[in-house]
């Protein structure tokens, strides 16, 4: 029974701890009225190497989870999750992005690193108003954080892949 108990604690502790569901983050920036399409996209390797030449990143995933926020008829935001390993463990962070392209609002949805590690909602508020134009580099146009630097710099990271993304998926050219 000591066995299974240890098993059992020491596999809850591997998951990745949901703060808030993408759909209730949805709903809390745009409403309880609008409606939430979830869509999964696999992007072909010639996109997603333009994404990450795009947000100036490594090569990663390429299955990317989408929703498409609209009321009524009118598609009045992108989200674009972005799920990436800090230090050793997962963090997914929802970017909320306008149909021309510019960040709404940024929700941590999941983060499996320390608690004081979690970037503070005044942390990812800055990204509010930023665009493909930004930099968004840590220590140029993002400040650092005192401690938690790889958790500011996923963060950071995410947006210009999220930006990348939305560019590639749902840009009007």
């Amino acid at each position: 029974m000591r066995y299974f108990l240890t098993l059992l604690l020491l596999l809850t502790s591997l998951q990745a701890k949901l703060l808030i569901s993408p759909f209730d983050a949805l709903h809390a920036v745009y409403g309880k009225d609008v409606k939430i399409e979830k869509k999964n996209v696999l992007l072909t390797v010639k996109k997603a190497e333009t994404v990450y030449k795009q947000a100036q990143m490594k090569k990663g995933g390429k299955i990317f989870r989408t929703f498409k926020v609209k009321k009524g008829d009118e598609t009045i935001a992108y989200a674009i999750l972005i799920s990436r390993v800090v230090r050793s463990k997962d963090a997914a962070i929802l970017y909320m992005i306008s149909p021309t392209g510019v960040i709404e609002h940024v929700e941590v949805i999941a983060f499996n690193e320390p608690p004081e590690f979690t970037p503070s909602k005044q942390y990812v508020s800055q990204f509010k108003g930023k665009t493909d134009q930004d930099t968004l580099r840590v220590g140029k146009d993002i400040p650092t954080v005192t401690g938690a630097t790889m958790g500011a710099r996923n963060v950071t990271d995410g947006a210009r892949l999220a930006l990348a993304v939305f560019d590639m998926l749902f840009r009007e050219k």
